[in-house]
């Protein structure tokens, strides 16, 4: 049986984020898989995937930040805003329109209001928008709260930009190229923190990152005895001892790794009134009397 942990792989252009999860189901040998945020056919870059139990720690590991590398060409729209979809206008490129676009991107650093890509798989009355247009619809997204922390013109040709952009979750990098009057047609995601490019590996049990290495590069850690163990296994909250608290990492404050004294990731605990309450618990918590 494989052991839980997360696979961190650098999905290639043409196939479906769930085309990589397929492959590594069948490499693994196991169902249950899940990814912490998709990437079009057309994208590469990096891609989380939680295996076995870690499945339920995605909903933590995708909530940091985001980096992608992208090229927009200007003066063509499309119905996906990308290069795949069909062209929908088109107009000359001078250089005041260039100019202009780069001056929206430069105008976009800070908390914006973006409205998605309509190919998206954000729902409207319970169907994906994306279905949605393929069907023919007409459909109109409303704009949601983002984040550009970081927007570098890297290079400029004749019709051509390309960014660098470090964002929030949920921002569509498609709808920055819409809205400076152009689509992508590039984009490779090199950063989803915790993780870099540089830690993508093969798909392979042996590459497994374990659950307790992967949140220690995200939250602080707390060690567990085994009486501590056992009480979180059942639910129940324990006493915080400030002296077992390790903090590598600062990126998410709500939470705290439980590290049992195997070394293993046991639950994720909040705390409240000098307590620590599970808010996670693990199957890995169960001590080995309790299997």
């Amino acid at each position: 049986m494989v052991r839980p942990g997360f696979l961190i792989l650098d999905k290639p252009e043409g196939i479906t984020s769930h085309d990589l999860i397929a492959r590594a189901r069948k490499i693994l040998g196991t169902r249950k898989i899940g990814h912490a945020g998709t990437l079009d056919p057309m994208a590469t870059g990096l891609m989380v995937l939680g295996v076995e139990s870690a499945t339920r720690l995605l909903d933590y590991v995708m909530a940091g930040r985001k980096r992608y590398l992208a090229t927009i060409k200007v003066g063509v729209l499309t119905v996906t805003d990308d290069r795949m979809g069909e062209v929908i206008e088109m107009c000359p490129v001078d250089e005041e329109m260039m100019a202009s676009a780069e001056r929206n991107l430069r105008s976009m650093v800070g908390v914006i209001e973006q409205v998605p890509s309509r190919v998206s798989a954000i729902k409207v009355d319970g169907k994906r928008s994306y279905d949605r247009v393929r069907d023919g619809e007409e459909v109109e997204l409303k704009a949601r709260q983002v984040e550009i922390f970081q927007l570098e013109i890297v290079a400029r040709r004749e019709d051509e930009i390309d960014i660098d952009v470090t964002c929030s979750p949920g921002t569509y990098i498609r709808a920055i190229a819409r809205d400076v009057g152009g689509h992508l047609i590039a984009l490779r995601r090199i950063e989803s923190q915790p993780f870099t490019i540089s830690d993508c590996t093969e798909i392979d049990g042996s590459c497994l990152l374990s659950s307790s290495d992967a949140l220690s590069r995200l939250m602080a850690s707390y060690s567990v005895n085994e009486s501590g163990q056992r009480e979180i296994s059942l639910g129940r909250s324990i006493d915080f001892d400030p002296t077992q608290l390790h903090r590598d990492s600062s990126l998410r404050e709500d939470v705290i790794a439980a590290i049992g004294p195997a070394g293993d990731l046991i639950a994720l605990l909040k705390a409240i009134d000098q307590r620590l309450q599970p808010v996670v618990v693990l199957p890995e918590s169960r001590l080995e009397a309790e299997k």
